[in-house]
């Protein structure tokens, strides 16, 4: 029985890697440490299907160094300190350090991610983590200061593109067959940025049909999807289709349609901190200050889930989902810090303003620091009237409120002070 397509082509070397320039392309961070042959410990985070284990078998090859391997769910403490041990026995002196490669690193527990941290810290192992969830959360601090974070990004159209010429003309068994893809939309469409997803798809609809000729359109590879639905959701890849549409009904305020797909979550047996983490971004970028108070309940949210657990936990998710759908909804927070970041990106690092500066030396004071500031409180209302921008961007809109009774009344409140700056 042959391999699967996605493992005939699974690229041998950085030549054949598709994807991820930033990363691995000419000059790129990554690159220049393999060609350079000292690759130091870190954690790939990314969707599936973008090429992370790929990228860590490969960089085990051009080093020329043993490559072992773990996977979160199903490997303990003592799976850990074995491979240790192993790596320790095969290392000698002046050669490069073994790769232990540890799939969906996020799923580590605080004990298993400590009994590394010796290994990586002294070199008996270069660790090479991969990850779907943000490593800030799930993975402990002294593992994070050890070890670098990269981002991995879904595959383009054109990635894509590539990836299924290079199937249909290289492939061992492909070549032998006149495939011709008439259209490619659905097939980009169903694998979402996924290279694996692709590769299913694509053997799925070239086995289903009869003969050495295929021409794949559309409409096929739409009916046997339809047909056979698991070959595009394998290990529930729908995770992220679902906590978008999630969100997204939280957006467009409807209860209903928030706790369904909630309830798809909880029912495919999703990570109940995920869709927790989810909550507490949707209230501050929904939400924000139409109603301040759900993102306090957000929060609540994630604390209260490590305390109560599961299954009861789901009450609480199911809770604060119907509280956040039904609120006001406002992005001004979230479109002022872009605004604000653009400008900097814009206008560089502007000098603070000499009465704004800190003055904690007689020279500082003597080069006017803290010169003529204002201090608020010594003031009617508790406020006065002085500039906080650097001169050059002074008079900039950067935040806006939006038409809510919350933010009316900020706009009210700040309209008094400063004379109908906010519009």
């Amino acid at each position: 029985m042959s391999l699967p397509l996605a493992e005939r082509l699974r690229p041998k070397n950085l030549d054949e890697y598709i994807g991820q320039k930033h990363l691995v392309g000419k000059n790129a961070i990554l690159r220049r440490m393999i060609d350079a042959g000292n690759v130091s410990s870190f954690i790939l985070w990314g969707p599936p299907g973008v090429g992370k284990t790929t990228l860590a078998r490969i960089i085990s090859t051009q080093l020329d160094v043993p490559f072992y391997t773990l996977s979160a769910i199903n490997a303990g403490v003592k799976d850990v300190r074995e491979v240790i041990d192993k790596a320790k026995s095969q290392r000698f002196f002046n050669t490069r350090s073994p790769i232990l490669f540890i799939d969906e690193i996020h799923r580590f527990s605080k004990a298993q991610q400590d009994s590394l941290l010796g290994a990586v810290e002294n070199g008996t192992v270069t660790l090479i983590g991969a990850t779907t969830e943000n490593p800030s959360f799930e993975v402990i601090r002294p593992l994070l200061s050890r070890a670098q974070v990269y981002v991995l990004k879904s595959l383009e159209k054109k990635d894509l593109l590539e990836l299924l010429e290079r199937a249909i003309t290289t492939d061992i068994e492909l070549k032998e067959k006149q495939i011709i893809l008439k259209e490619t939309d659905a097939l980009l469409r169903f694998s979402g940025g996924d290279a694996r997803k692709l590769l299913n798809i694509l053997e799925l609809v070239i086995n289903a049909e009869h003969g050495n000729s295929i021409e794949i359109t559309d409409q096929i590879v739409t009916e046997r999807l339809q047909e056979n639905p698991s070959a595009y959701d394998k290990g529930g890849e729908m995770h992220y289709d679902i906590i978008s549409a999630f969100i997204k009904s939280i957006r467009g305020s409807d209860p209903e349609a928030a706790i369904y797909w909630l309830a798809r979550m909880v029912a495919g047996g999703e990570d109940p901190k995920f869709i927790a983490r989810r909550l507490m971004i949707s209230a501050a970028e929904d939400i924000g200050l139409a109603n301040p108070n759900a993102l306090l309940l957000a929060n609540s949210t994630f604390d209260a889930l490590q305390k109560i657990g599961w299954p009861e936990g789901r009450i609480i998710l199911a809770e604060t989902t119907i509280y956040l759908a039904s609120s006001p909804k406002s992005n001004s927070a979230y479109l002022s810090i872009d605004e604000a970041l653009a400008m900097v990106r814009e206008t560089g690092d502007l000098p603070v303003p000499l009465h704004l500066r800190n003055a904690p030396t007689q020279l500082m004071k003597e080069l006017d620091y803290g010169k003529e500031y204002k201090y608020s409180h010594d003031y009617t209302n508790n406020f006065i009237k002085q500039d906080f921008l650097p001169r050059e961007i002074k008079g900039k809109n950067i935040w806006t409120p939006q038409n809510n009774p919350a933010e009316a009344k900020l706009k009210e409140h700040l309209n008094k002070l400063w004379k109908d700056r906010f519009q």
